[in-house]
């Protein structure tokens, strides 16, 4: 039996959707974060000691991360063309965006969640301002530009056939899906990326999407940088009037 090591509120659910769309029989397990995503989940690291998810087990293998995992399992399970042939022009498509999702998109995704979450730190009230502006400086002049470069790519390539590989959804619309919707939990995508748009619209459509979404309880997590709205509310929080300390809002993706 295929075990999956599933993460709260993480990517991991990607596999689970896939093993939805193979019709295969699984088992899932869950684990719960422990409030520092920079450590190893210490219940993973029983599993594997990088302590990372998601985690696959399969006929006496454990296999880690998401291209890995949909690759192996496409190589031994997949019987509805998940994935283009290598002779395909569609197959050039497939590998490039297979990648892509991971090596491209998610590493300045995450750098904007980081910066976010960097800004809603709390320091004194001397800093605040000092703050707010090297975070909004830094994302404002660096790291959206990227992500706008690369989501007006990806809209214009997916006004081609509406999939990331020809005219049919394959597994790089499951890899890319994640970033994607974390985009978009970001206010990410803009108004013109229509294309973003209705894909996520059409994913979110899919029988085995929402089985997995139902059985992972899937949410991506948006880091909001919030301000006090005037300087009477700053000062409230300065001299403890006011101890609410900005948390990550937890929001659960859109259900069709």
């Amino acid at each position: 039996m295929i075990t999956v090591h599933h993460l709260e509120s993480s990517r991991s659910y990607r596999i689970i959707w896939l093993l939805e769309e193979l019709g295969l029989s699984y088992q899932i397990t869950h684990h719960r974060k422990n409030g520092d995503n920079a450590r190893p989940e210490p219940s993973l690291q029983d599993i594997h000691p990088l302590g990372m998810a998601p985690v696959l087990k399969d006929k006496g293998l454990t296999l880690l991360e998401s291209g890995a995992i949909t690759e192996y399992l496409l190589n031994h399970y997949d019987r509805t063309c998940l994935r283009p042939p290598v002779a395909s022009a569609d197959f050039n498509q497939y590998t490039f965006w297979m990648h892509f999702a991971e090596g491209s998109l998610m590493p300045e995704l995450s750098k904007h969640q980081a910066f976010l979450k960097t800004g809603t730190t709390r320091v004194p009230f001397f800093a605040r301002s000092i703050l707010k502006k090297v975070v909004t400086g830094v994302i404002g002049a660096s790291i959206t530009p990227k992500i706008e470069v690369m989501l007006n790519y990806i809209d214009t390539e997916l006004s081609k056939n509406g999939w990331f590989c020809g005219s049919q959804f394959t597994a790089a619309d499951i890899q890319m899906s994640f970033p994607l919707e974390l985009a978009e939990a970001h206010g990410l995508i803009g108004s013109n990326m229509s294309n973003i748009t209705s894909f996520l619209a059409a994913i979110r459509e899919r029988a085995a999407y929402k089985i997995a979404q139902e059985k992972t309880g899937a949410v991506t997590l948006t880091l909001p940088m919030t301000e006090p709205s005037d300087e009477k509310e700053a000062d409230e929080q300065e001299d403890g009037t006011n101890n609410s300390i900005p948390e990550e809002i937890e929001t659960k993706k859109e259900q069709p």
